[in-house]
């Protein structure tokens, strides 16, 4: 079954989640309450949202601990308890996915930058991201996803770190911002150069998410793809956020826009695709029609 992910990519392309924060936020999650928190407290608002992607084509979901390390939970006094949050995530998607419904551990960065910019060192990282490898795995998923990383070392250091605790297969994304000159993520790292060093260090698909517009991200797809052997994964954001005076964020792209570049992400080379922030099941419903039309052309 978990290897069973990276061969559906090898016959057509794989359709995985939307957002869930925002999701989460539109089911009333309070401002300042870690996400991962509902895993335990409420965890039928968590198993519904998957639940709500897979009914809408998903073939894959993300589990709820994108800030599940400890070092994140940190700041809620919720380190001791990231195995606990964690397990619980992996549970509730699991229990939420159908018969042929995969599963992904979520994993977001730390938060921390690295020394010299910042005080934390990578052996600190690999531990905390063991940490959350380990209640993932034991919750019961087919593949870590290490997403939004804007540090290649960090992304590096989450790969060491689930390989202390798992040998399921581990997918990485960085988040790049657009340049005249090409992709390159906040810390500088070329899109070509991190999906070189990922699929060295032994990652199992590389790929973009958050920031990018669709139309963006094909062209982020496009400086991967002669970089890296691996399949390449990319879930774009739904355009750029702009904030609302009542202090809702909206996003730039309608559905329609954001769709109209999807055929085009597959077609520079993108085998799972999906959507970021701004994106929602009826998204992926429509993305799953397109995926469907691609499959019978």
């Amino acid at each position: 079954m978990r290897a069973a992910l990276l061969d559906l990519a090898r016959t057509r392309t794989v359709l995985l989640d939307g957002a869930l924060g925002t999701e989460l936020l539109a089911r009333g999650l309070p401002p300042g309450v870690p996400p991962e928190l509902w895993n335990v407290e409420r965890p039928e608002v968590v198993r519904g949202i998957h639940a709500a992607y897979f009914e809408a084509g998903s073939d894959a979901v993300s589990t709820n601990s994108f800030g599940g390390t400890p070092l994140k939970l940190a700041a809620y006094g919720l380190e001791a308890r990231s195995y606990e949050l964690n397990r619980a995530a992996a549970r509730l998607a699991r229990e939420a996915a159908p018969a042929g419904g995969f599963v992904a551990g979520s994993i977001g960065p730390t938060g921390k930058f690295l020394r010299p910019q910042g005080a934390a060192t990578e052996e600190d990282l690999v531990a905390a991201f063991a940490e959350q490898a380990r209640g993932l795995a034991d919750g019961g998923i087919d593949a870590f996803l290490v997403e939004t990383q804007y540090d290649l070392r960090e992304a590096l250091a989450a790969l060491r770190g689930v390989r202390v605790v798992s040998g399921l297969p581990v997918f990485v994304t960085l988040t790049f911002n657009a340049f005249p000159r090409g992709y390159f993520t906040l810390m500088g790292d070329a899109a070509s150069q991190a999906a070189s060093a990922l699929e060295k260090a032994g990652a199992a698909a590389v790929g973009a998410n958050c920031t990018l517009t669709t139309e963006q991200m094909a062209g982020c797809v496009r400086a991967l793809r002669p970089a890296t052997a691996l399949p390449i994964i990319a879930q774009a954001n739904a355009g750029r956020p702009e904030p609302g005076p009542d202090g809702t964020v909206r996003y730039s792209q309608t559905v329609e826009d954001f769709l109209r570049f999807v055929p085009e992400i597959i077609e520079a080379g993108a085998a799972f695709v999906g959507g970021c922030c701004g994106t929602d099941p009826a998204h992926i419903r429509a993305m799953a029609q397109i995926i469907h039309k691609e499959g019978k052309s």
